[in-house]
């Protein structure tokens, strides 16, 4: 994480850009990741994630310990800042990801590529209850963003984008499994994959 030229883990890019806020200790930041929604481009669902982060994080120099203060009646808190270096990876990294694609290795594909040992109404089935939660899971991320300034929230109108896409997506596969147009046997994959191989 030390060469600005590596690309960032979503999380310890977003503890950057919240220490170039401002100087805080690992709790407000976890805090302020969830309060922000940013949970959702991030994962904080466990809790020694921001922890782990910050300490890689300060070993590499991009960040450093500020001070540590104990208020009454709570543990003693390590408050950490932004180093110099720090704050010029930071806009490195988002110099590159805002401009530059990665090819990125998400699960779905690959489930995708690996369905065909199953039945196609097995799949069509699974591809079925995917659309409808994710449908689900747009419509209640969209309206807790409604209302919010629109730079506040570019990630979740890309999200709905690229969710709604693949919504539309999905919706026309099962369609094309319904209609016996997507099918297979598992006879015919045989042969098929033995054709290739001679």
């Amino acid at each position: 994480m030390s060469s600005r030229s590596h690309r960032p883990s979503p999380l310890a890019l977003v503890l950057l850009v919240l220490l170039a806020e401002q100087p805080m200790h690992p709790y407000r930041m976890r805090e302020l990741i969830k309060e922000r929604a940013k949970d959702r481009v991030a994962n904080v669902a466990q809790r020694n994630s921001v922890y782990q982060t910050v300490e890689r994080l300060d070993r590499v120099g991009l960040i450093r310990v500020r001070n540590t203060a104990r208020e009454e009646g709570r543990p003693e808190r390590t408050v950490y800042e932004l180093t110099e270096e720090g704050s010029r990876t930071v806009v490195a990294w988002l110099r590159e990801l805002l401009s530059t694609p990665a090819t990125e290795f998400p699960a779905f594909p690959a489930a995708l590529a690996s369905m065909l040992i199953m039945e196609p109404t097995e799949v069509a089935e699974c591809l079925r209850t995917r659309a409808d939660v994710l449908e689900r899971s747009l419509d209640e991320s969209l309206a807790e963003v409604t209302g919010l300034p629109r730079i506040f929230g570019l990630e979740e109108e890309y999200a709905q984008a690229v969710g709604r896409a693949e919504l539309a997506w999905l919706r026309s596969v099962v369609r094309d499994f319904e209609s016996g147009e997507l099918t297979w046997t598992h006879e015919k994959l045989l042969s098929s994959a033995a054709g290739l191989t001679d």
